[in-house]
């Protein structure tokens, strides 16, 4: 039986083999993707499709549903109510009128 160092030893010889081949691999690999997209021609979107995900330009801000009176501050309805309006039993007093 081997011993725990004989075992550590082997391990990181083929931690180094699997190195090599796995940039072996990705070079090969690399190589004929480039020689495809040559002949072919291919774009990046015909590649990887259409990006997914949040788009880069940011959402316009929600109009404001409830303004305060006094101070003119606006809330949204979306998120923690402000203070001036979380103790209001009636928000209807405060509904921006368009």
């Amino acid at each position: 039986m081997a011993t725990y160092k004989e075992l550590k030893l082997q391990m990181a010889e083929l931690q180094v083999q699997l190195t090599a081949a796995r940039q072996a691999e990705f070079q090969a690999a690399l190589e004929d993707i480039r020689a495809k997209v040559a002949e072919y021609g291919f774009t990046e979107q015909e590649i990887f499709g259409r990006r997914r995900g949040r788009s880069q330009t940011p959402n316009s801000l929600s109009p404001a549903k409830y303004r305060d009176p006094q101070s003119g501050a606006t809330w949204s309805g979306r998120g923690r109510a402000p203070n001036w309006l979380k103790d209001a039993k009636n928000r209807d007093r405060f509904l921006v009128s368009d």
